[in-house]
């Protein structure tokens, strides 16, 4: 099923769904570097296609590197179709296109670091353009978050005369720092669990690291006065652009910085109904249960 968002602020969008939701997580795409593994992303969003999912982008969608002016534009780093007097107006005009197929399979795109260098050096917002183009040519409903946000499911039961319903929160954020070699930014997941609240995901990208752990916290139910475990999952999604290349040459390369995984993950979404006991009472409700499979492979 294809989620159709409701904005409900800048960076606040909710969805509906029945009992059960597909979805592709996925960032930096680095869409128009040369170095972006296009056969991989393409089968990956035909498998989403294929499995009905909704697919979200958690920033750098673009790379946006080559433009006039820019100190970190070479060459070797642009597409033959983007190397003309207008750089960034034919970015939008091949992305477009090559999205084409996907447009009511996208969902929400957020910023990344290569969005926002180009919001303020250039002027001009891509992600909103490319989002723009996308609604109006093909009656679409892409909608544009923040660099950091709130994506929420919420699953409403299909039993008739059931009108049971769960969400699954997700908060979102690009991601900040370069990731260690060790660490491979999970130290960020830590420092983000102490910040925030009420979520049942949080999800980061930005280093090209791909991994899922879970985080078990504890919280008061006041109205039942019981203390519940309550898992956390926390992910992040790495890359497609493949930039170490053998390690022959390359800014990559002279950093130290080896081989980066490619891919995001699947999220699968259902609403359960789970009973419990507790001081010798029973407890009925029902939660959203997420299982997450790795989608860095060709299907």
């Amino acid at each position: 099923m294809i989620l159709n968002l409701e904005r409900c602020g800048p960076n606040v969008h909710v969805a509906r769904a029945q009992d059960k939701q597909k979805l592709l997580l996925i960032s930096d795409l680095h869409w128009d570097n040369p170095h972006c593994d296009r056969d991989l992303l393409k089968n990956h969003l035909d498998e989403a296609v294929r499995r009905d999912a909704a697919i979200v982008v958690n920033g750098d969608f673009f790379c946006l590197m080559q433009g006039k002016g820019d100190p970190r534009r070479s060459k070797d780093d642009i597409r033959p179709e983007h190397n003309n007097g207008r750089y960034l107006d034919s970015i939008i005009q091949t992305a477009a296109e090559w999205f084409k197929p996907y447009a009511k399979h996208l969902v929400l795109l957020g910023y990344g670091n290569h969005e926002t260098g180009v919001l303020k050096h250039q002027e001009t917002d891509m992600l909103r353009r490319f989002a723009d183009v996308m609604n109006y040519e093909n009656g679409a409903n892409v909608q544009v978050g923040g660099y950091g946000g709130v994506f929420s499911v919420v699953l409403h039961s299909s039993t008739r005369g059931n009108k049971s319903s769960a969400q699954y929160a997700i908060h979102y954020f690009h991601g900040s720092g370069g990731g260690g070699p060790v660490t491979k930014g999970v130290i960020q997941d830590q420092r983000i669990m102490s910040s925030i609240e009420g979520y049942n995901c949080t999800w980061q990208g930005h280093v090209h690291e791909l991994y899922h752990h879970v985080n078990m916290v504890h919280r008061y139910d006041g109205t039942n006065k019981r203390i519940l475990q309550v898992p956390v999952d926390q992910i992040r999604t790495a890359t497609y652009k493949e930039e170490w290349d053998g390690g022959v040459l390359g800014f990559h390369v002279e950093r130290g910085r080896g081989p980066k995984p490619l891919g995001g993950y699947w999220l699968d979404l259902e609403l359960v109904r789970v009973s419990s006991r507790a001081k010798g009472k029973e407890y009925d409700n029902v939660k959203v249960i997420s299982e997450f499979s790795l989608c860095n492979r060709m299907y």
